[in-house]
């Protein structure tokens, strides 16, 4: 009872921190928050530009899948007591950028981003997956289960982007490059600062 000298205890969602390697878990949930506001911000751009057209609907089914990627990374960087990247007020305005210029090039150009982006992505995923594995598959159950999770859905998202003529863009592969050492280049930082 407060006031009567006996502590009162909050709910904790920590998550028991014995036996973890934490350089790692903070690494993985630094980056892919990271990663998953980009994405946000990236879809957020794509449909200030192409909300109203035929494919709208499409970008905004998969900004939903990513939202909720999204609220699950804010989750556990609370849960593990992770700090964000310091450089998410840059991946802000980058990824809306990102976003609304590859759409300024139409829907072809959108889903360029889309498949150069997700592709990234899912590989990102699949190293971390490999890691967590090597690890300790048990210890990171949890964690393993939600990497899987979005890395298959991210990977669907990719499949679309294909399925509409990403790869009907003027210079596609150029594009397609450019986005994805852009991508490398955010890994690399956002694991870091």
């Amino acid at each position: 009872v407060p006031g009567r000298g006996a502590a009162l205890r909050l709910c904790s969602t920590r998550v028991a921190q014995e036996g973890i390697n934490k350089p790692v878990i903070d690494r993985i949930i630094r980056v892919d928050h990271a990663g998953e506001y980009g994405a946000n911000r990236i879809y957020a751009g794509q449909m200030a530009v192409l909300g109203r057209s035929s494919v709208g609907p499409v970008i905004q089914q998969m900004w939903n899948q990513e939202k909720e990627h999204l609220k699950k990374f804010n989750e556990l960087m609370v849960a593990y007591r992770v700090r964000p990247t310091v450089l998410l007020p840059f991946w802000n305005v980058a990824g809306f950028v990102l976003g609304a210029g590859s759409a300024l090039l139409g829907k072809k150009g959108a889903m360029a981003c889309t498949v150069a982006v997700e592709e990234s992505i899912s590989e990102h995923y699949n190293n971390q997956i490999r890691t967590l594995i090597e690890e300790d598959p048990e210890k990171y159950k949890e964690l393993l289960q939600v990497i899987k999770q979005f890395r298959d859905e991210e990977q669907e998202h990719h499949d679309i982007g294909l399925e509409h003529d990403a790869e009907a863009t003027p210079a596609y592969s150029v594009l397609k490059t450019a986005i994805q050492l852009g991508c490398k280049a955010a890994i690399f930082l956002s694991e870091r600062i």
